[in-house]
């Protein structure tokens, strides 16, 4: 059993204090918010739990053992580090921090302690994600050409942290995974239509190793909501659509044949079009995926898959795309 707190209930923690109050080793101690009007629904909802706006005293508290925070990106990482300091293991929102300077530091302070730091990067969670991967390391795709993501609709609205920092988080992680490593060059280009410097709608390209490519499109100023992911491979291409409600992953055995000849190049390429293959996932809130390795990394001593390094690297690739904005979608390279 794992005594934890569950830190900041505006928009998605309530989905942490209903998933950690219904997973049978996990005890909520305390569900934290600086905002004391935010616990009016959850104490009808949850009258067992305790509600407190004193943050200092859930941090300094020693029969609390692990912290989920789930406050706006901003206070991410000086709360990360407060509970590190007090010996909490951690699973903090994405992204991990606001620069990767910040990052580096919680992955150090978390190393130093021996102590868990898991960052919420969803969809590495998602079973058709994980299914996806599976195909690309098997080889059934062939070699990877080309991904890319769409990741849009109207609204939510943010004030702080631009359509690049909020939502291309989950496409850098999740993309990243399925090829099986980090870009080396990135170029973006968007605009803030609807305040100043904060980018509403953002296009981001990232160059990775072997002449792969991936294209990122993401907004909340857009008339669709689209969650997609397509992956394109010399032998087969797949798109993930996580707005299915069932047949979520489908397979296309589609591509271009070479076939040899004394002609010219040209004349030896022929378009294949085959079946398509819908595979069965069982699907499993992502979520609570996430909540229940937390737990098995604190108890078991299992590695996190999303643990702070991973954070990290998402965050150098996000401040390469920033730069590149303010630099006239000029290409840059991804540190380190």
């Amino acid at each position: 059993m794992v005594r934890l707190a569950v830190i900041g209930v505006g928009y998605w923690g309530p989905n942490f204090v209903r998933i950690m109050d219904e997973l049978p080793d996990a005890e909520i101690a305390y569900v934290c918010d600086k905002e004391a009007k935010r616990f009016e629904r959850l104490s009808a909802l949850y009258p067992h739990l305790t509600f407190t706006s004193d943050l200092e005293s859930v941090v300094r508290d020693e029969s609390v053992e692990a912290v989920v925070i789930a406050t706006g990106s901003d206070s991410h990482f000086k709360i990360a580090l407060d509970c590190l300091e007090h010996g909490k293991h951690v699973l903090v929102e994405k992204p991990l921090a606001l620069n990767s300077a910040d990052a580096a530091r919680l992955v150090e302070e978390a190393e130093r302690r021996k102590r868990v730091l898991l960052v919420g990067h969803l969809l590495r969670y998602h079973r058709g994600v994980e299914k996806l991967k599976s195909y690309i390391d098997e080889g059934y795709l062939g070699k990877i050409l080309y991904v890319y993501t769409t990741r849009v609709n109207l609204g939510r609205i943010r004030k702080e942290e631009s359509a690049l920092w909020s939502f291309a988080t989950h496409d850098v992680s999740v993309v990243n995974f399925l090829i099986g490593s980090q870009p080396h060059l990135v170029t973006a280009t968007g605009q803030a239509y609807l305040r100043k410097e904060v980018h509403d709608v953002v296009f981001v390209t990232l160059h990775y190793a072997d002449d792969i490519m991936a294209h990122l499109h993401v907004s909340w100023l857009d008339p669709h909501k689209i969650r997609k992911i397509t992956i394109v491979g010399d032998r087969r291409m797949a798109v993930l659509d996580d707005m299915e409600t069932t047949e979520k992953l489908r397979i296309y055995d589609k591509g271009v044949d070479f076939t040899p000849s004394y002609g010219d190049y040209a004349e030896s390429l022929s378009v294949r079009i085959g079946d398509i293959y819908i595979p069965k996932i069982d699907m499993v809130e992502p979520l609570k995926v996430e909540c229940q390795h937390f737990l098995d990394c604190v108890t078991k001593g299992t590695e996190p898959l999303t643990d702070g390094r991973h954070g990290l690297e998402v965050l150098k690739v996000l401040e390469a795309a920033e730069k590149s904005l303010k630099e006239d979608s000029r290409a840059i390279p991804v540190e380190g």
